[in-house]
């Protein structure tokens, strides 16, 4: 069984930077479709970025310019900069391994002013 975990996420002000991680229990090479969704309270959750296996990436057009997604030989990252009141939520790490589909626990990103 495959699992992937988050961390990195907290408390930023408006403005500020974090970094998330998301770490997978087996060769993350193994594991197609990496990207990073969210969920902000009271709505659905929504894709954020996606990384191919030569770090090609894709953005959410909200994101774009703010966010960057990349990957190593262990983890999946999401430096997001720039954060706005609206960027707050649950972050989702996830992957197809094989034909099943893997969802993180989520790490929690709360935005202040």
């Amino acid at each position: 069984q495959v699992r992937l975990v988050e961390s990195g996420g907290g408390l930023v002000q408006a403005g500020g930077s974090l970094r998330l991680s998301c770490a997978a229990s087996r060769n993350i090479h193994s594991i197609n479709n990496l990207a990073w969704y969210r969920q902000a309270p009271g709505k659905e959750r929504e894709w954020v970025a996606g990384v191919g296996l030569r770090n090609s990436a894709d953005y959410a057009d909200s994101v774009k310019g703010r966010f960057a997604i990349s990957r190593d030989n262990a983890r999946v990252y999401l430096q997001m900069n720039s954060l706005k009141l609206e960027d707050t939520g649950v972050y989702y790490c996830t992957g197809k391994y094989g034909t099943v589909t893997i969802w993180g626990q989520g790490t929690q990103v709360t935005v202040s002013s």
